[in-house]
């Protein structure tokens, strides 16, 4: 047995009920994401953005699999702030369904790049939660999963108080790309974080990835 497992024996998050992390009767009660698009977040077509609010830099569309409620709200709360590694694996199966459906929206023969967390976060708690997670995702979407394209060279203030105007500022310029990488990385890139609030975040990966060259970008989260 594990650390993670005596910290965190196999019970519902929610209700408690032994045997999983995510019990099948409280992940019926978690709502499937709405569609919307990430620039104006009114509802959109498969998560395409709206014609009217493409910008040269910005997202093409988004996508999440839940609502950021319920045993997936606590799931992902416990990986990224209680180190519980095991939790991902339960989560990323329990979306199946979802994440199936979902990625007949995306871009195909893309590549999938969870957002990096600053290097002295990451060393200091020893994993980022949103590489966890895509790396069992991108097995299930048969993606290529390329993890250090993007660098996150700022250490910001937590974007969980902020406004959203403020959020967009404390992001600005905190993302390059690796020195190691050549243009001819991909044409489509699936950029992957954990939970979408403003996209602020994403958005300003998007921004970095596409000045770098690549053509289409979206965004993609467990839940929003």
């Amino acid at each position: 047995m594990d650390l993670a497992e005596i910290l965190f024996p196999a019970k519902c998050l929610d209700c408690g009920r032994e045997g999983c992390y995510i019990c099948n009767s409280c992940l019926s009660k978690v709502h499937a994401a709405r569609l919307f698009c990430p620039m104006c977040d009114k509802p959109a077509v498969d998560g395409f953005t709206h014609a009217r609010c493409l910008k040269k830099y910005g997202l093409d569309g988004e996508t999440s699999f839940w609502r950021y409620e319920g045993v997936v709200r606590k799931a992902l709360l416990a990986l990224k702030y209680k180190f519980a590694y095991k939790i991902a694996n339960e989560l990323v199966t329990a979306s199946f369904g979802l994440c199936k459906e979902r990625q007949a929206f995306m871009p195909k023969n893309a590549i999938i790049v969870p957002l990096p967390l600053y290097i002295r976060r990451e060393n200091w708690r020893g994993f980022n939660q949103s590489e966890i997670l895509c790396s069992q995702l991108a097995k299930f979407m048969n993606l290529r999963i390329v993890n250090n394209l993007l660098i996150r060279t700022k250490n910001v203030v937590s974007q969980t108080k902020l406004s959203k105007d403020k959020r967009a500022q404390n992001v600005r310029g905190v993302f390059s790309i690796n020195p190691k990488f050549s243009k001819e990385v991909n044409n489509s890139v699936i950029i992957f974080d954990d939970v979408y609030t403003t996209g602020a975040t994403m958005k300003e990966a998007a921004k970095t990835l596409k000045r770098f060259g690549i053509k289409q970008v979206w965004g993609l989260t467990m839940a929003s």
